[in-house]
Order: structure tokens, then sequence, then C-alpha cells
């Protein structure tokens, strides 16, 4: 060690490193790069681990549109609605034109063609409508002239606590207000970002800007692009761009609280295509939003359109590696709607308003595990003889081969 120059009656002293010291500093040395090497080749492991389960995990697309009775989905156009003028608005024969028929087989798939087209009715006790048809195997189920009862357990009847027992697989009956705080039941959808094979692939879409609180953002920790947020907040290649710009600058109908469906469509599915996630949720809600304003052939319409939407994400999913033959679309709605001339309205004061419906969409190729779903019936409360919103949550879990878990209730699986 040396001392300052300037200090003449200090001793100079020089140490010396001995021969031990140089091996300790060697053998710190290794092991330092060991424990740091062996940290890069477990983290490498993992990556690799979590790639192959993403490889071969199935994916889930959870799609629905707002307030869609079961009346049309089974029925197509409803006449008695369809001929009174306050609800056509004077064109009745546009709506005869596009959408009548003489049976409610034929009028249906004039409005559903991608649902109904090529379908079958298999006999089984619950008449569940299955098509093994165009790539696809297909179960509809909700309707009620045939005894299948679809509902909402949830005694309000309107959209947050819809949306909350879908995507929580829990009828929480203090979840009453479509202005409530953030939810605090974990949904279906944080659960599987937690999990290896979904962990970082999982997205939102909604055209109601209620989607942040209802799935949670902050929480759940993936992005719900909701409303008028543009996907610019995820993506920054120039059709995300693009995409903001057109939404920002569209027309306004519903005001700040929704946009129009196309532009929750195109911003999803620039993102599926983009991103490709392994779990999406996609929420149109036109049909809730022209139900209310009693313009029954625009609410047709915009059912008519995402019928034709979700045949679009079919036709990618069967086309893109990965995806094909190894992908689940649940489409369902988050309540019901009344009956003849109460059609515009919801709510627990509603009578009818309750009953819902779905579909579930999968591969002709498929497991031992979706084969119990779509070739066995359905499994119904024993009780009333109907299936709850609050199962789907823990069925689509099932079809992926995983169990559903939270710190709440969870509907049972409905196979």
């Amino acid at each position: 060690m040396k001392t300052n120059k300037g200090d003449a009656n200090v001793k100079i002293v020089t140490i010396k490193k001995s021969k031990s010291s140089g091996v300790h500093f060697i053998l710190r040395s290794i092991f330092i790069f060991g424990c740091f090497f062996t940290t890069q080749v477990h983290a490498q492991n993992k990556n690799s681990e979590q790639l192959a389960l993403q490889k071969i995990a199935p994916n889930l697309i959870i799609i629905t549109t707002d307030g869609l009775r079961w009346q049309e989905v089974f029925g197509g156009v409803d006449t008695s609605i369809a001929n009174q003028n306050k609800f056509n608005h004077g064109d009745s024969a546009y709506i005869a034109k596009k959408y009548g028929a003489t049976n409610a087989d034929e009028r249906k798939k004039k409005l559903l063609p991608f649902l109904f087209s090529n379908t079958s009715l298999q006999n089984n006790s619950n008449s569940n409508v299955i098509n093994n048809g165009n790539g696809k195997s297909i179960i509809v189920f909700g309707d009620r002239n045939t005894n299948n009862k679809a509902a909402v357990e949830n005694p309000h009847w309107f959209s947050y606590p819809g949306y909350n027992e879908l995507l929580t697989g829990y009828a929480d009956p203090a979840i009453n207000s479509n202005d409530y705080k953030p939810n605090p039941h974990s949904n279906l959808f944080a659960f599987l970002n937690k999990q290896n094979a979904y962990q970082g692939k999982v997205a939102a879409f909604g055209a109601w800007d209620a989607f942040d609180r209802i799935l949670n953002e902050k929480v759940s920790g993936f992005p719900v692009i909701n409303a008028f947020e543009s996907i610019t907040q995820v993506l920054s290649d120039p059709t995300s761009k693009m995409l903001g710009n057109l939404l920002t600058d569209s027309y306004k109908p519903f005001k700040e609280v929704e946009c129009l469906d196309v532009f929750t469509h195109y911003q999803a599915m620039h993102y599926l295509k983009t991103k490709q996630p392994k779990a999406m949720f996609i929420s149109y809600g036109e049909t809730d939003e022209w139900a209310h304003h009693g313009n029954y052939s625009n609410y047709l319409d915009a059912a008519n359109m995402v019928d034709k939407w979700i045949g679009d994400i079919w036709n990618w999913v069967q086309a893109m590696p990965g995806y094909k033959d190894n992908t689940y679309i649940l489409l369902t709605t988050d309540h019901g709607r009344g009956f003849g001339s109460a059609w515009t309205d919801h709510g627990a004061d509603v009578n009818g308003a309750n009953a819902t419906w779905f579909a579930i969409i999968g591969p002709p190729a498929l497991n031992s595990n979706a084969k119990e779903l779509f070739g066995k019936p359905l499994i119904t409360n024993a009780q009333t003889n109907t299936i709850y919103q609050k199962q789907l949550a823990a069925t689509m879990a099932k079809l992926l081969g995983i169990e559903f878990t939270a710190d709440h209730p969870i509907g049972n699986p409905i196979y």
C-alpha cells in the first residue's frame, strides 16, 4: 500500500498478494460465473418449456354480442316486431327481403348463416344443434321452443352483472349496477394469464367502455381495449395507427360510452393476426344499442354482421398453424330481452330478460375431452332444467384441459 508522497515521516509499505488470495479470487470468479450460467440456463429452459406449452395448448376465443335475444337466434326475424312501423321505421320491405322466409329454420339461416348453414339436429336429450360440416363442430343451446333453457342466474338481468357471471363463473348479486367499481372477482382470462401456456398471451377488446372495470384490467394484468381506446396502446405499426385514427374520428351514435362494432372488430382482428394470443375476449355491442333505440332493422343487421365476423375469425383460425384444429370459440350474450313490444328493454322487471343462449364451436378433429362435450347430452340444473351463464367459464377451461379455480364460487362445467 502506498502513502502520499508528501508525507516523509511515513514508511512506504508494500503488501504483496499471496498465492492463496489469488486462488480464492479465481474460485470466487468461477462460483459467480457458475451461478450466472445456471440462472441463464434455467431461464432458457423455462422459456423453452413455456414456448413448447404455448404451441400445443388449445386456444380460446370468447365472443359476446350484447343483448341478442334467443328468439332471433333460433327463429330469425320476428315478424310481430318487424311489421310494426315504430320498430321498422317505415322500411319493413327491407327486413322482409333480407331476412324473411316461410319457416323459422330458413329465417335463422338467413340471419345467422355461419352458425346455422349445414347444421343438423342431433337426437339427444337436450336436442343440441350439432354441426360437423364446414370444418367445425358446433353446439347451439338455448332454444326454449325445444325446452333448451339457458339463463343468467344473477337477479339483475343487465350487462355488468351478466358479463361478471359469464367471465368469473360467479353470479354475485352484489354487482348491481353498470357503474359498479372494478370487479373484485377473478375472471377466467386473468386465471389463464397465470398459467405457463397462456401467460402474456391474453387480450380483450370490447365496444363498451365498462370492460376495463368488468375485467379489472389493472389487477388482471392483460390489455383490455374498450370503447374509444386505440389499439396503439399495445401496437405501434402503421395499420394500428390508421385504425386508431379512424376510431377517433368515427361517427358516435352512442356518444363516448360505446363505439361502433366495426372498430372493435378490426382492432381485435389486427391484434389477433399480429400478436396471436392464446386466449382472447371480444365483445360487440350494437345488438343491444339498436334494440334500446327501437330500431329492429339495425338490430338484425348488427346480429347478421357479428355472425359474418365470427365466420371470418373461424376461417382465419382454421388457416393458421397453431390455431387450426386447436381452437374453441364460445359465442353468447350477457342477458335476454322482453317479448313482443318489450323487446327493446331488459332488467329484472322485464319478463324473459333472464333468458340467454350460447354456442360452442370447435374443430372436427376432437380430443377425448371435446368428444365428451360434443357427443353427449349437456348437464342441466336438475331442478330447473337450465344451463346458467355462470357455468360457461369452467366449461371452456375444461375444454382447455384446465380446472378454473378462484376465491369465489364457480359454476360447474356443463359436461
